[in-house]
């Protein structure tokens, strides 16, 4: 419903404000250039996200083949101690733990709409050990916001739109992307932990912050004293690394199990094209609206007033053009995916503006969908506090997106 007013809204005021151009300030061009762009947008919407479907079709199949080869499932159960104690109200075995931990996985990796299905899943199965059916269980809120903050360590998604908007560098967004959200699943964590009262002190807990937190120290241990030319090499080096050692990691696992790995491949991949072609009908809808509301000068407006209270602060307003996508992402992800095109196509991939779209588009996820799917999927009408701490985790995450992008591309 959310994503219905706001395509609706676009227009109408993108269409108000070309028509008093014209009527108050004579300018008679208004009109014609929303119609010429409101084209223009539909047709890049339709091959950006087409320019899409190959990554997509990609992953979808190595996740197939983990799945096949029962990697996904070691994988949680490796993880169970720090699983069954976020869900401590869920069953050690239930089969909740390995859909959440595949949803989680997906998402990881930035396969947005392949994390869905997974997610749909574990709602429901988490649905059936709710003891109230009209209300979100601690276990629900714990996942729903798990999902909210945005988890990222590969953005495939991204670095595929970077990449078919002809950024140089299509993956230099990868260590500022995992810094970004890493902030945003940390507050999110704390503060549903706060509400459920789970003791995050425990030795698993304390043992995966210290792990965590040792990587990063040594990264940024790493590239102290770098300039911007080193800094995006390491990113290039360290996220090839990562991507062609997960690809393997799978492959192998199917090997290791005797696994027709191709067959499992092009199993998983025929999904991964059917998700990335049913993503065009949304992306040219939103892009359409998001041209006309540019074109009519609405945007321009509304970036301007926020560029002169942000200069009469004393601070720097470079960040401003990339708002919208910030705006735009806890209400729709395909409304904050059309923004982080627009932007790219604005400002150019490689300014600030360009790669700061991309870092605010993975650093959090849609809050609003998301409640709205997962809750809407299974009858829960009471959503507690779920909300609060969604909101918060985007905050922290679009602050923190700002800042790392000013340390690396600033």
């Amino acid at each position: 419903m959310a994503l219905n007013y706001i395509w609706i809204g676009l227009f109408f005021i993108g269409a108000i404000v070309g028509v008093s151009r014209m009527l108050f300030w004579g300018d008679s061009e208004a009109l014609p250039a929303m119609m010429d762009s409101t084209f223009e947008m539909s047709k890049m919407g339709f091959e950006m996200t087409l320019g899409l479907t190959g990554t997509l079709t990609l992953w979808m199949g190595i996740l197939k083949i983990g799945e096949d080869s029962g990697l996904v499932k070691r994988l949680s159960q490796f993880l169970s101690p720090i699983l069954s104690k976020l869900f401590p109200d869920v069953p050690k075995d239930h089969p909740a733990l390995g859909s959440i931990f595949m949803n989680v996985s997906a998402n990881m990796l930035g396969l947005d709409n392949a994390a869905t299905p997974c997610g749909l899943k574990a709602m429901k199965e988490l649905q059936e050990i709710n003891p109230v059916k009209d209300t979100a269980s601690n276990p629900m809120i714990m996942f729903l916001v798990l999902n909210t903050s945005g988890l990222t360590i590969i953005p495939v998604s991204i670095m595929a739109y970077r990449a078919k908007a002809g950024a140089t560098d299509p993956t230099d967004v990868f260590i500022p992307l995992l810094l970004t959200t890493m902030c945003s699943t940390l507050v999110g964590l704390l503060i549903v932990s706060i509400y459920q009262r789970i003791n995050l002190f425990k030795r698993a807990f304390l043992l995966l912050f210290i792990i965590v937190g040792t990587l990063v120290c040594s990264l940024f241990w790493i590239i102290d004293g770098m300039d911007n030319t080193q800094i995006q090499h390491l990113c290039r080096v360290l996220t090839s690394c990562l991507i062609i050692g997960a690809i393997l990691l799978f492959i192998g696992s199917g090997c290791y199990k005797r696994l027709n790995v191709y067959d499992s491949f092009i199993s998983g991949a025929k999904d991964g094209f059917n998700v990335a072609v049913s993503l065009i009908p949304y992306c040219v809808a939103i892009l359409a609206a998001i041209g006309v509301f540019k074109a009519s000068g609405a945007l321009g407006l509304i970036q301007y007033g926020m560029s002169v209270a942000v200069e009469s602060l004393g601070l720097n307003s470079d960040f401003v053009g990339a708002i919208p996508v910030a705006l735009m992402k806890p209400l729709n992800g395909s409304g904050a995916r059309g923004m982080m095109i627009e932007a790219m196509a604005s400002y150019g991939p490689d300014s600030f503006v360009g790669h700061l779209a991309g870092v605010l588009q993975g650093c959090t996820d849609t809050t609003f969908y998301i409640l709205a799917i997962y809750f809407g999927s299974v009858g829960i009408k009471r959503y507690r506090y779920s909300v609060t701490c969604g909101l918060m985790a985007d905050i922290t995450g679009m602050i923190a997106a700002v800042f790392i992008s000013y340390f690396f591309w600033g």
